[in-house]
């Protein structure tokens, strides 16, 4: 559900309550615990502990025993207000709430000296049964409302969490949780996280050898193996065409640039942190490219440009380079070297609404050939309290108002959300939820008034002044390797035909059909079609189970009456027996579903 009404939900209070109900059960379990902020998450909340051991499996499942014994006794939730004072008192010898509660007071503001939240004279407790905390709310009125057979805290093993998100304080523990309104609810979605654990791309991608890793050549870095490969470039090739199709231009840039391009642009030093150092060359510093758009643009600015030659653009599969920290790297949807399904469109402020909307609608084109039809998209907006982005007002409320537009328009649903917008303009996210119903970030489209500034970008206009083209950022993908390892655990390895890295394999019943299943493969390859032969030792049924387990498609056993009658008998990887047929209606088949980048194998 949509933020907004998930905060104001019984989800929410139910949640939000338990969690106080486990901070009880832990400060029971650990007297000795420094307690810091425990709210609730998408999928349930967590709390976060300063303990004076570790903790263990043994303790996780007392703290919930003793939870459900708490919300079974059904007590209050109450709410009062307190001074200051009394809140310091109230938290003695509890530094992290001390430490709250001295902001609260203070009221916050940001670099710019501009008031975020006014200061404080009267904060809010909530008590449960033996528990008091420093809290908004919103919570239920009486653990009765709560299940107790709907929660849980040994779904998920305790992680580290820094106080306030700074690797310069405290470790802290934090404790996961997660809360349903009704027991079917959780157990549903315990089901889905073990079939989650299934579908790892990093175990499936293994057991279907798409890439690896290798701790010589670095973390974060990932090596495509040649199945990978094949997946990744028939990705990238039905991409490019659909962008010629639309008008895109293809170009290439250098991994590496000068400093001072990303100074112009402003991802020096606003991301310092999540790039890598500048590399001394030649009395000139050098960066690993963390963005593609600056290189982009200089394409665009190395020539003069008429107004009757926008909209112009560019697309490029470019390599970028982030640093993230080590313990953020996870298989291929967090790594440090990835390739980005970039494009950036000039256009002129008359061609700005139609353009973005037709990138909507490739965006949507793209996402529904794959499968990926449940989204929504999300508009980033600037956060007012923030001094890293960059640009008037008065250009941020116009591309603001031109994602609304374009976004009704198209007639997608949407909402914004402030304090996602890229540092340099507004854009509209794509928020898909796959098969397991979880949501990732995929396709972004941004309107981008400030980087043409920047660079001091031109078009002669029709009465032949100079005027100032409006960029569009695009990526369908967003990141080659993070979208493949999404697109993984989507299908569990079984790709659509038109994506399988091996299309087909035949299987000789016997060493005499070797010859025919050779001579079939090169019919098959001459029409495009990925085949291998499994020619090997073993029994038929075997060979059968193993290429089911690597997902390909289909399967075709040829023995003597196969071969006799220029057939093959197809199997899928379904289990799914379609008989005997002429090798020309199976190339037919394979062609069609291939051509036609069907979802289903016949």
């Amino acid at each position: 559900m949509a933020e907004a009404n998930y905060q104001s939900s019984q989800l929410y209070r139910i949640r939000h309550s338990t969690a106080h109900v486990m901070a009880e059960a832990m400060l029971e379990r650990f007297p000795e615990a420094k307690i810091a902020i425990g709210p609730p998450i998408e999928d349930g909340f967590y709390y976060d502990f300063d303990l004076p051991r570790g903790i263990n499996e043994e303790d996780l499942q007392w703290v919930e025993a003793r939870m459900k014994e708490i919300i079974a006794k059904g007590v209050d939730f109450s709410v009062r207000e307190v001074t200051p004072d009394e809140a310091r008192t109230q938290f003695k010898g509890q530094p992290y709430k001390l430490e709250l509660i001295d902001d609260l007071v203070a009221g916050r503001v940001d670099d710019n000296g501009n008031e975020i939240a006014a200061p404080a004279d009267k904060l809010t407790f909530y008590t449960q049964d033996t528990f008091t905390d420093l809290c908004r709310g919103p919570h239920v009125a009486n653990t009765k409302e709560i299940d107790p057979e709907a929660i849980n805290i040994t779904f998920k093993m305790p992680a580290g969490a820094y106080w306030r998100g700074d690797e310069n304080r405290q470790q802290l523990t934090r404790i996961y949780g997660t809360a349903f309104e009704s027991a079917e609810q959780l157990k549903e979605y315990l089901e889905r996280l073990e079939e989650a654990k299934r579908r790892d791309h990093r175990v499936v991608g293994e057991r279907l050898g798409l890439f690896t890793f290798s701790q010589l050549v670095g973390k974060g870095l990932p090596l495509w193996k040649p199945y990978g490969a094949t997946l990744r470039d028939t990705l990238e090739r039905w991409l490019r065409q659909v962008q010629i199709e639309n008008g895109y231009l293809p170009v290439v840039t250098p991994h590496i640039g000068k400093l001072d391009l990303y100074r112009t642009s402003g991802h020096y030093p606003y991301y310092k942190d999540s790039q890598y150092d500048p590399i001394q060359v030649d009395d000139e510093e050098y960066m690993l490219k963390p963005m593609n758009c600056p290189h982009h643009i200089m394409i665009y600015k190395s020539e003069m440009r008429s107004y009757r030659d926008l909209p112009v653009r560019y697309a490029e599969f470019g390599t970028v380079y982030r640093y993230e920290q080590s313990g953020e790297l996870h298989g291929l949807t967090r790594v440090r070297g990835f390739t980005v399904d970039d494009a950036h469109l000039f256009v002129r402020p008359d061609q700005l609404l139609k353009e973005f909307k037709d990138v909507v609608k490739l965006i949507e084109f793209i996402l529904s050939s794959l499968g990926m039809t449940d989204f929504r998209a999300r508009v980033g907006t600037r956060d007012p309290s923030s001094d890293k982005y960059v640009g008037e007002d008065a250009l941020w409320e116009d591309a603001t108002a031109a994602i609304i537009q374009a976004c009704e328009e198209v007639g997608i649903r949407y909402h914004v959300e402030e304090g996602e917008a890229a540092f340099y303009g507004p854009k509209l996210d794509f928020m898909v939820r796959d098969v397991l119903k979880r949501e990732w970030q995929l396709g972004t489209v941004q309107v981008d008034y400030n980087l043409p500034a920047r660079f001091e970008l031109e078009y002669v206009a029709e009465d032949n002044s100079r005027s100032r083209p409006i960029m569009i950022h695009r990526a369908p993908f967003g990141s080659m390797e993070r979208f493949i390892g999404i697109l993984i655990e989507h299908f569990n390895g079984e790709f659509p035909a038109w994506l399988a890295p091996v299309q087909a394999v035949i299987i000789p019943v016997t060493d005499r059909n070797n010859d025919y299943a050779e001579s079939v493969a090169s019919d098959l390859r001459k029409r495009g079609i990925r085949v291998e032969v499994d020619g090997g030792k073993g029994r038929m049924q075997a060979k059968i189970r193993s290429n089911r387990e690597r997902s390909v498609p289909y399967m075709l056993i040829v023995g003597d009456r196969d071969t006799a009658a220029g057939a093959v008998s197809v199997r899928l990887r379904t289990d799914e027996d379609l008989g005997a047929m002429p090798l020309a209606d199976f190339i037919a088949l394979a062609e069609r579903v291939v051509n036609d980048h069907a979802l289903e194998l016949h």
